[in-house]
């Protein structure tokens, strides 16, 4: 048995190390490790409860907006607090803005690359994928990062700025959009939609959308020459389709606020099916992180007491928690939401192989292809002149929860308030499921499973198989460890 580590990975927000235990060319055992402390949890405790909306979308430059909405949706519930229509839609637009742009940026700027690797060249499609996605160099970041540009002044006629938009408030939105600005948006969806229809699918979305089996997938990528359709091939010409099963148990926490609940139903998926969720069955466990011992709480009741030093507890190894589900590790992510909105291609791939690296990218990208929609149709809904945001009044004692999806998964935040402050903030990232650390029981977390069997070739330092998996799942390392 050899020990392999590697990290920090490039292009990953935040420091990340995975070590891996190998014996005869595969992976035995897996640990990942959030190597840096931040703690913006502690540093909320005793301020105004307002204080959340400025602090929290700091936590991350990327989901920024998803850490305003579960502060704000904690403070609303934590004051009993319900927007308006047009709030709702505001907040739905905003929010899948960021979501879309991350699931495009995670794509093109930090997952594709690594198909452009010298080892690869050998392979008879490299040239073409290195010429595309080839980091920094390629021709496709000449066509998306002006579309993303573009696209992200949805955000300017609705939140003001991105990143750290104070816009979202616990009654709604603080930007009340003008009939003139409403075509000047749909404009905006119009000419995202005309770079996604082209560049990225080149079909029309609802086309992909509709695409319900792994072998209409393939069918579709053998006759199209987009962007996607690249991926797809070269994902299955490297069998990636069998490639980073974890446990294939998924939670989500739903997501974009409708009339009836979210338009993306919350809850857990395992054995095939969809069940409700109970939050109550949410634990972090802290046996395993450089965080002082104690039982597995409840996040409501949760504290983070940073050890003063960390070779004092030989058993840790990362500063990330461990949250589980009903005592299991789950998943969570695009894929996570896919499956319990029912989409049939998502269901079928994890059917045929589990959850895997192609299952996980064509989820988002099916993300990609009905939301976009559904922005033109929220915008459609705006009714201007009538009120987006309702007046939030602070309550003395209170407790609030907020659960929301950010691109890469669930991200729930917990709210004490007492004497009118914060009294406790506890925040659970969808890299803290993700990528945690074994729990009290040495149960692995997701990404930990999901390395295990992995090939490695001798004297290999960095294979590029690992490296696929753990992009895969997305990681956001600042906002495990806040």
């Amino acid at each position: 048995m050899s020990r392999l580590v590697i990290g920090p990975f490039n292009r990953v927000e935040g420091d990340l190390e995975v070590a891996l235990d190998v014996a005869d060319g595969r992976v035995r055992g897996a640990e990942v490790s959030a190597s840096l402390y931040r703690g913006f949890e502690n540093l909320l405790v005793g301020r105004d409860p307002l204080d959340a909306l400025v602090l929290v979308p700091r936590i991350c430059g990327i989901c920024s907006v998803s850490q305003s909405a579960a502060a704000a949706a904690a403070l609303a519930a934590a004051a009993g607090l319900v927007m308006p229509a047009n709030g709702r839609l505001a907040q739905n637009l905003i929010h899948c803005c960021e979501n879309l742009a991350d699931h495009l940026t995670h794509f093109y700027c930090f997952f594709m690359p690594d198909f452009a690797r010298d080892g690869y060249a050998g392979a008879p499609w490299h040239a073409g994928v290195a010429e595309r996605f080839r980091a920094q160099r390629g021709s496709a970041l000449a066509d998306w990062l002006p579309a993303r540009t573009d696209f992200l002044r949805v955000l300017g006629y609705l939140a003001g700025k991105w990143p750290h938009t104070l816009a979202l408030q616990p009654g709604g939105t603080t930007r009340a959009i003008t009939p003139t600005e409403k075509v000047r948006l749909a404009e905006v969806l119009r000419e995202f939609r005309d770079f996604l229809e082209t560049t990225l699918f080149a079909d029309a979305l609802e086309a992909f959308a509709a695409l319900d089996s792994p072998a209409a997938l393939a069918a579709w990528a053998e006759a199209r020459d987009g962007d996607l359709a690249r991926f797809v091939r070269v994902a299955l010409a490297l069998g990636l389709e069998r490639v980073g099963r974890a446990g294939d148990r998924f939670l989500s926490f739903g997501a974009y606020a409708a009339a009836g609940g979210p338009l993306l139903p919350r809850g857990v998926w395992q054995d095939g099916a969809a069940l409700a969720l109970d939050p109550a069955a949410i634990v972090e466990d802290v046996s395993h992180a450089w965080l002082e011992d104690g039982a597995a709480l409840p996040p409501a009741a949760g504290e983070t007491r940073p050890l003063a030093d960390p070779d004092a507890k030989p058993a840790a190894y990362s500063w990330c928690k461990a949250p589980r589900y009903a005592g299991r590790a789950v998943e969570t992510g695009a894929l996570a939401r896919q499956l319990l909105a029912g989409q049939p291609l998502a269901a079928s791939l994890v059917a045929a192989h589990g959850g895997s690296v192609l299952a996980r990218v064509v989820a988002r990208m099916s993300e990609v292809a009905r939301l976009l929609p559904q922005m033109e149709q929220w915008l459609r809904e705006i009714a201007p002149g009538e009120p987006f945001c309702a007046e939030w009044t602070a309550p003395q004692d209170a407790h609030g929860v907020g659960l929301v999806e950010a691109a890469r998964g669930a991200l729930g935040h917990w709210l004490t308030i007492e004497r009118g402050r914060i009294a406790g903030y506890q925040i659970v990232a969808p890299t803290t499921w993700n990528f945690s650390p074994r729990d009290a029981a040495g149960q692995p977390g997701a990404l930990e499973q999901a390395l295990v069997g992995l090939p490695v070739g001798a004297g290999e330092r960095n294979p590029p198989i690992v490296q696929h998996v753990v992009r895969s799942f997305d990681p956001c390392m600042v906002c495990t460890v806040h």
